[in-house]
């Protein structure tokens, strides 16, 4: 099963050498287990726009000056069920350091042919 983790941390600011080195060795003992199959950090608000459709209108909102609940980045990862996912959370989060996560499995096609 796939799921998409996004973390936002609870201090708003960046990372230091030694975390991002810490960050970097979870990243790639998760990805040698095969368990990371993609991750990235997301740009600021200032960087993004909302893009909407309703009743045939498209429309966009944004750049945004700052914005209350950033994510600073996201992981794609793939085990066996959700419990995996959320250990990986946890073992993320112990490096990362205090903030919350979201856990969200990924839809994924029935096997054996078919749309």
């Amino acid at each position: 099963m796939k799921f998409l983790m996004t973390y936002e941390p609870a201090v708003k600011t960046p990372p230091t050498p030694e975390k991002m080195a810490k960050l970097g060795q979870f990243a790639q003992e998760s990805a040698k287990a095969g368990i990371l199959v993609m991750t990235g950090g997301l740009q600021r608000p200032s960087k993004g726009v909302r893009a909407k459709l309703s009743g045939g209108n498209f429309s966009v909102d944004g750049p945004y000056a700052e914005s209350k609940e950033l994510i600073d980045g996201f992981a794609l990862i793939e085990v066996k069920s959700l419990e995996e996912a959320l250990e990986v959370a946890r073992r993320f989060m112990t490096v990362a350091g205090d903030g919350q996560a979201e856990v969200l499995a990924v839809y994924e096609q029935p096997s054996g042919g078919g749309r």
